[in-house]
């Protein structure tokens, strides 16, 4: 108690600590909601999506990714059957499948080849896209080691954990644990990446990546950890999941997810991944990051006792909708758009549209009416992928100011009454222009377990950069081998060619503070993007590792003298480590979005002996 305190009397001294109580109360409060940003991202899904830009390629252009089974993961042939009852069959031909099953850039990750060959398909794909998201946020790997990150992965395939138990015993090796069980999907990551924060692997069935989603922003609001990756995968190699969810009729016989369509009759099941970084708004607005979407709340309920193990509780998705605009401080008046679970089956989306019913048509008009999407209808349903999909859907179309068309809606179900509500499900792409209202949006994902779970995610603030001077450059260029690095070269060269108004400074920026500096280097020292175009396209690929010790020096500030940045390019080239947080120190440069590295890929055939 201070002198102050000492005399006043009983009843102010009660006063006062009831104003101390309540101003700590307020502050808690405030962190159980802060926002969390969204900075950066990565994804692989079905139609050759590698990137979110080619992402939102597919949702704008409409396009269907679903395709037949591929030879590459099970011979459809001798499994398809159109009777949904027929032992051992499977009743569609169909699914949304990923490139690369055998392929994967093991040196970069340092995993030796015997190891590589058990490793588990989904914890490739989790290396790739983490390190790509990591890279998309202008964040470089190496300034994560030894930080409180953590990662939070949805996973529930074990595909590739059978086939391995299919063989002769004899044949178990060191690795088949630590490649296989889903502990070590988030294990190594953090491993790899050195990161210090909570890591774990999430099972909830569908609603597993956007579980993990909710655990990291979590995280991040109890204080847990300051940075967070979180996202999820699945991967399809066997068929006897899809003959168990054919013979109970969950599959789409014509391998289409018709979401809210009279026809809903099934789902399609899908491969992919995604991963979000994640970082409390206050601190990614300090770190100057590149902020693509904002977290406002979330929430995760379980049906209870529904009707069936796997059956849908409308109550209990009325009451997490409900929890996660709480947690978030809105209204459903102020939602715009839900991308909804939206499986495409005859008992599911009723369940659903009625839930949404019972949370937005209450204060909502035709007028204004609340929009509803599914990106299953694109790409399937990735499963434990799935709500992660959904998410970075949401992110772009926040991003392009633009809602994409749902597909396979030709003759709306009547089960649903339409008429009646304030709700409409586009068959064009719609206008989301930023305007005086902030664009707000839910995204839902109910996992067959009976866990479900909303996000609300929200606009990003406008990213204000001021005082962005040019000059002369320098811009660095590194990779773990000369190829990778002859790659790395075209694609800048590409991404220079799609947007020659970029700022500058605000790439080299990027590329320099957002990028691991491996052993094979380029620097380049140049006052505008025309000469940087001319000077990647003459340039000389070093065949040769860097020969430095690595020793690493402090630099003068930016500036636009080039005889210090040349001497400066030369020591980089030697292998010299520039202190670049130094260099930029008080620079008032934007991260961006930059090409990422080109996984030098290589074939470890998943070992299909006696399976």
């Amino acid at each position: 108690m201070t002198s102050n305190e000492n005399i006043l009397s009983p009843t102010k001294r009660a006063l006062l600590a009831i104003q101390q109580l309540q101003t700590k109360i307020e502050a808690l409060e405030k962190e159980r909601r802060e926002p969390i940003a969204i900075v950066g991202m990565g994804c692989r899904l079905p139609g050759g999506v590698d990137n979110p830009d080619a992402f939102w390629q597919l949702l704008h252009d409409g396009v269907d990714a679903i395709k037949e089974v591929p030879a590459s993961h099970w011979d459809i042939n001798e499994y398809y059957d159109q009777n949904a009852d027929a032992a051992g069959k499977i009743s569609n031909r169909y699914g949304g499948f990923l490139p690369h099953l055998d392929a994967f850039d093991a040196q970069f990750f340092r995993i030796s080849p015997r190891e590589a060959i058990v490793l588990d398909p989904q914890q490739r794909l989790l290396l790739e896209v983490a390190w790509e998201a990591l890279e998309n946020a202008a964040i470089a790997p190496d300034r994560l080691v030894g930080t409180a990150t953590g990662v939070f992965i949805g996973i529930c395939g074990n595909d590739r954990w059978h086939q391995l138990l299919r063989r002769k015993p004899t044949e178990i090796d060191a690795y088949l644990a630590t490649g296989n069980a889903h502990s070590m999907a988030a294990g190594r990551l953090s491993y790899l990446l050195g990161l210090q924060g909570a890591s774990m692997a999430v099972d909830t069935a569908c609603s597993s990546s956007l579980v993990a989603v909710h655990l990291a922003v979590n995280s991040l609001r109890n204080r847990e950890c300051n940075t967070a990756l979180a996202g999820g995968v699945n991967r399809l190699l066997l068929p006897e999941i899809s003959i168990n969810f054919s013979r109970a009729n969950m599959l789409s016989p014509e391998g289409r997810c018709k979401t809210f369509d009279r026809g809903a009759n099934g789902f399609v099941r899908a491969e992919g991944c995604g991963i979000i970084l994640l970082k409390r708004l206050g601190d990614a607005i300090v770190d100057r990051d590149n902020i693509l979407a904002v977290i406002r709340g979330s929430a995760v309920n379980h049906d209870g006792r529904s009707s069936g193990l796997t059956v849908p509780n409308g109550t209990a998705q009325q009451a997490v909708i409900r929890q996660a605009l709480g947690n978030a401080n809105l209204n459903p008046i102020d939602i715009d758009y839900i991308e909804t679970h939206g499986t495409g089956t005859a008992l599911g989306d009723p369940i659903e549209v009625s839930a949404l019913e019972a949370v937005f048509a209450g204060d909502r008009s035709s007028d204004n009416p609340l929009i509803l999407g599914s990106v299953k209808t694109n790409i399937g349903h990735a499963e434990a992928a799935a709500g992660i999909a959904s998410l970075i859907k949401v992110i772009l179309a926040l991003q392009k100011q633009e809602i994409p068309r749902h597909l396979h809606l030709q003759t709306p179900n009547p089960h649903i009454k339409w008429e009646d509500l304030p709700f409409i499900v586009p068959n064009k792409s719609q206008s989301w222009q930023k305007g005086e209202k902030t664009r707000i949006a839910g995204v839902s994902s109910f996992g067959f377990s009976g866990t479900n779970a909303h996000i609300i995610v929200a606009e990003s603030p406008e990213n204000i950069c001021s005082n962005r001077f040019s000059n002369y450059q320098i811009l660095t260029i590194s990779a773990k081998t000369s190829k990778a690095l002859t790659d790395l070269v075209d694609r800048y060269q590409k991404f220079i060619q799609l947007h020659p108004d970029i700022n500058l400074g605000d790439l080299c920026f990027t590329a320099n503070m957002g990028r691991s500096q491996f052993d094979y280097r380029l620097a380049i020292v140049t006052d505008s993007i025309v000469d940087l175009r001319q000077q990647l396209a003459a340039v000389h690929i070093p065949k040769q590792k860097a020969k430095s010790d690595h020793a690493s020096i402090h630099q003068p500030q930016p500036t636009s003298d080039r005889e210090t940045l040349n001497a400066l390019a030369k020591l980089y080239r030697e292998g010299l480590a520039i202190d670049w947080q130094f260099f930029y120190d008080n620079c008032p440069y934007c991260k961006i979005v930059l090409p990422n590295y080109p996984f030098q890929r290589q074939n470890f055939p998943l070992p299909t002996d006696n399976c």
